[in-house]
């Protein structure tokens, strides 16, 4: 008889693995904080990096890394383009830093949701992180999980599950729970303070996808 807590077992496996991933401060969780702190259209970027990992974790789990893994010119492009867009967004978040009037009205707003859901995506797709940790790694690790007797989906599945509710639950968390910042950073330099680390963290992935 299948028992129900192997698949919580599973689930859970699932659950810890891709939190472990996707809680790592980096371009795609700033981008979200800052968007959170702004309260500016916190749902569409939530939903976008949701969306996308769990198109992206999917696609680990049905084998779609193994090609992936093969296609090394493919992680080359995608390592250069990313290097490319983070160096902007980083010299964009120095130039808010710097003038006093930008930071005023990136507060007041900054730009459509058609921008910012395209920023969402190129700091999402454009990290060559995200292929090698949520299609290679998170995809063989659920292969590991191929034999587990769970019912009504393969073991893999429910791991898909648990590492696609651990993408829900960080980036709903980091993105509605961001705003109790607010107080903190009303004052402008809070918000010098928060471009310039949000600039550092930028290159700083920026050097280590350059350097490999």
């Amino acid at each position: 008889m299948l028992r129900v807590p192997t698949v919580l077992a599973t689930v859970l496996a699932g659950l810890l693995t891709g939190g472990s991933l996707i809680v790592a401060i980096g371009a795609q969780n700033a981008y979200v904080l800052r968007q959170g702190v702004l309260r500016q259209h916190v749902g569409a970027v939530v939903a976008v990096c949701l969306l996308s990992d769990a198109v992206l974790i999917v696609a680990g789990v049905a084998g779609i890394g193994a090609i992936v893994s093969r296609a090394g010119w493919l992680i080359d492009v995608v390592t250069w383009l990313g290097v490319a867009f983070l160096l902007w967004y980083a010299a964009s978040s120095l130039r808010r830093a710097l003038r006093p009037e930008a930071l005023e009205a990136a507060q007041a707003g900054e730009g459509t949701a058609r921008s910012v859901v395209g920023r969402a995506m190129a700091l999402t797709w454009l990290n060559p992180h995200v292929y090698l940790d949520t299609v290679l790694l998170l995809g063989s690790i659920a292969a590991s999980h191929r034999g587990d007797a769970t019912p009504g989906l393969p073991g893999q599945a429910w791991f898909a599950v648990g590492a696609v509710l651990a993408s829900a639950l960080w980036f709903t968390g980091l993105g509605y729970g961001a705003r109790l910042l607010g107080p903190v950073l009303a004052r402008p330099r809070s918000w010098q303070v928060l471009e310039v680390l949000i600039a550092v963290t930028m290159v700083g992935i920026a050097a280590r996808l350059a350097l490999g």
